[in-house]
């Protein structure tokens, strides 16, 4: 009696573990929670941040007048003879200290000011992009793991399935009401599920290590997934990253054109000195230092020619990303599309048939029509067959966070 009591206890606690939460725990994670907690702790979303940070720092300073320079030292002092290093014995001897002043336009300050933000705003874009694929990391990462312990549980039901099933074999055998190749049979395929099961915690382990490596923690627990809103085409391209960059580009190869067309314009500098002599009337002197250029064809012009390839090159990098940027959304569109037939399909043609098959060898088992093998058998086909449209649910979901995450976050750069 004792081992009756221990099979049933054993057998209650199998069937028990394959209806068990993914990764019970008190505190499940959400994906929301994960993607939270990879952006905080991304060493290369921090990177991005802070050179939009310095970038917005910088654009509040180019906009402003150089500062000026103070000038300061000693005119005609003697070095040979009686008066040599004499400050007050020669009167061509004169202390002076002055100030000097760079004036550039408000049209060139204006020009330096557009450029350093348009800068700006590329450095911010950057660091939304760098955001946005540490999000679509990680929600892959969550998306594994999920699906990971999905598999994990069909494999603790196929191992309660052969545990029910060998038991049963065993005792029909000590009653004489089966054979032992049966027992043999339904023992061999036990170790298959046992080992089948053990190869699906081995994948659960390296998903959650995976998912760790973004998040900084190891979930107990993982909350179901979310139903995904798919963007729009559009919606896609104006977020794209590549492209979004690819035209911040544009507008900061504009700009940098813009200062060097100013440059042209040279900056002339101002300069008032006061000059200090001893037995002779103190002096005043005021000056201006103007650059000439001489060749501006050899100079300016080849600059600011430069200035405008790299305009013309960023709109042709822009072009291309968009290009590309319209062909992965329609690819991947198209594959999730094809992914989710092949489900409908597969649900209808496969899972469900399975299913019935089951229920029918169970059926003809309790009439004594049909023997427990051809039960056992059914039930791993049906195994079988969810797990291969588990297979696909997953590669499914990998398309679908592709089209929602990979895209920059709505608003994260406006």
């Amino acid at each position: 009696m004792s081992i009756l009591l221990l099979r049933a206890a054993v057998l209650a606690a199998a069937g028990v573990t394959a209806f068990l939460p993914p990764f019970a725990s008190a505190d499940p994670l959400s994906l929301d929670q994960a993607l939270s907690l990879a952006v905080q702790r991304s060493e290369a979303a921090r990177a991005g941040r802070a050179a939009s940070d310095g970038a917005r720092a910088a654009a509040q300073a180019a906009g402003q007048q150089p500062d000026p320079t103070l000038r300061a030292g000693i005119d005609n002092l003697p070095v040979a003879g009686a008066d040599r290093f004499s400050t007050t014995r020669d009167s061509m001897t004169m202390k002076r200290v002055g100030m000097s002043q760079e004036w550039l336009s408000a049209d060139k300050r204006a020009a330096r000011e557009a450029a350093a933000q348009a800068m700006a705003a590329r450095e911010a874009v950057m660091a939304s992009a760098a955001e946005a694929d540490t999000r679509l990391q990680t929600a892959q990462a969550y998306l594994d793991a999920w699906f990971a312990d999905a598999s994990v549980q069909l494999g603790v039901e196929a191992e309660h399935h052969a545990h029910e099933a060998l038991d049963a074999a065993r005792a029909r055998l000590a009653a004489g009401a089966a054979g032992s190749p049966e027992v043999l049979q339904l023992q061999a395929a036990q170790g298959l599920a046992e080992d089948d099961s053990e190869e699906a915690r081995q994948q659960q382990t390296a998903a959650l290590l995976a998912l760790q490596r973004w998040t900084g923690v190891m979930p107990d627990a993982l909350l179901p997934l979310p139903a995904w809103i798919i963007p729009t085409e559009d919606d896609y391209l104006a977020r794209a990253p590549a492209w979004t960059v690819r035209q911040r580009e544009i507008g900061a190869a504009r700009t940098a054109a813009a200062v060097t067309a100013q440059d042209r314009h040279t900056n002339w500098t101002w300069e008032a000195s006061y000059g200090q002599r001893t037995g002779y009337s103190n002096m005043v002197s005021v000056g201006v230092s103007i650059p000439l250029p001489i060749a501006p064809s050899q100079r300016q012009d080849r600059d600011l020619a430069s200035k405008l390839a790299l305009v013309e090159k960023a709109e042709a990098d822009a072009a291309e990303a968009q290009r590309a940027a319209r062909l992965e959304y329609q690819t991947l569109r198209s594959e999730a599309e094809r992914l989710q037939q092949r489900l409908d399909r597969y649900q209808a043609a496969v899972v469900l048939p399975s299913r019935q098959r089951t229920e029918a060898a169970l059926a003809a088992y309790r009439s004594n029509l049909a023997p427990l093998s051809t039960v056992f058998e059914a039930r791993h086909m049906e195994l079988d067959a969810q797990r291969r449209q588990l297979q696909l649910r997953r590669e499914l979901g990998r398309v679908q966070v592709q089209l929602v995450f990979k895209p920059i976050a709505a608003g994260a750069f406006q």
